[in-house]
């Protein structure tokens, strides 16, 4: 019977989408950090096992020792209020974030936002003079988080968001918010959090220009290097009324990009038609 239960769980598990397994993921290893904290307390240990070995310190030596805790310390969360906030915003951008790219990428945009929020966090703590002498750790998935946020902010800044009693804020503006709410906190506590959120914010950044201008880079040298092959068989027809023109295709394209962009800036995502999403769609991955 238990067996089965547990069969029936890890089948459920698997069915589920990326970002649901990753939340189930930090669901449950909160809960342990939980009960690994309750045994410390009524066995009188001074240390919790699971943050001991798994939370990110900010000296090189002890990443030498656990280099896992660069990866693992994303896992892990230290109050409520922390993993709600965390998961609720991990759930609503993610699944914006999907409309427009895949599982492979979300997963790597969240784990390399997590070792990049890690790095920085370790820099700030070693070379910055007022954060070299302070006692600190680093847990929670913000960075990993943040990189999604500010990675489809990048990809579609003009999408708005409609909110209640405010109206439509575009990704924009929300991306800008939340990096000047982590600049400005950085001195008032919690520093190597905010740091962290940085992190991930310039690798989604990065990570979204870094697949548009790779991807419009490599069209422009193969369009040229075929315009320059056929230039010399290239033929014009002329009539009396109108020389032919060959459309432009990919102006003709962006023309509508554009159109879909400003009608989700406008009116929202869910306006669109099934059509215009799956035109969006695949435009994002060309």
């Amino acid at each position: 019977m238990h067996m089965n239960w547990f069969s029936n769980l890890y089948q459920n598990y698997l069915s589920r989408s990326i970002i649901e397994k990753i939340i189930a993921i930090n669901i449950a290893l909160f809960v342990l950090t939980y009960i690994f904290n309750t045994l410390s307390f009524l066995f009188d240990i001074n240390q919790n096992f699971i943050l001991d070995w798994f939370s990110l310190k900010p000296d090189f030596e002890s990443l030498l020792f656990r280099p896992w805790t660069i990866l693992s310390y994303g896992f892990l969360h230290i109050g409520f209020f922390h993993i709600l906030f965390n998961l609720l915003f991990l759930y609503y951008f993610g699944n914006l974030f999907m409309d427009f790219f895949n599982s492979k990428q979300f997963i790597t945009y969240y784990l390399l936002g997590i070792i990049s929020g890690g790095l920085i966090y370790m820099a700030s703590y070693n070379y910055l003079p007022a954060l070299q002498t302070k006692e600190t750790l680093l847990v929670g998935a913000s960075a990993g988080v943040t990189a999604i946020v500010i990675g489809i902010a990048s990809h579609i800044p003009q999408y708005a968001l409609r909110f209640r009693f405010i109206g439509n804020v575009k990704l924009l503006y929300i991306a800008v918010a939340m990096i000047v709410l982590d600049v400005v906190q950085i001195p008032n506590g919690n520093a190597g959090g905010h740091l962290a959120h940085i992190g991930g914010a310039l690798l989604g950044f990065v990570m979204t220009r870094y697949l548009h201008q790779g991807t419009y880079l490599i069209a422009w040298v193969e369009q040229v290097f075929r315009q320059k092959e056929k230039a010399p068989l290239k033929t014009v027809y002329k009539s009396k009324n109108k020389p032919y023109q060959t459309p432009n295709n990919k102006n003709e394209d962006q023309a509508r990009i554009d159109r879909i962009l400003d009608k989700i800036s406008k009116s929202g995502y869910d306006t669109l038609t099934r059509e215009e999403k799956d035109f969006l769609f695949n435009a994002g991955k060309k």
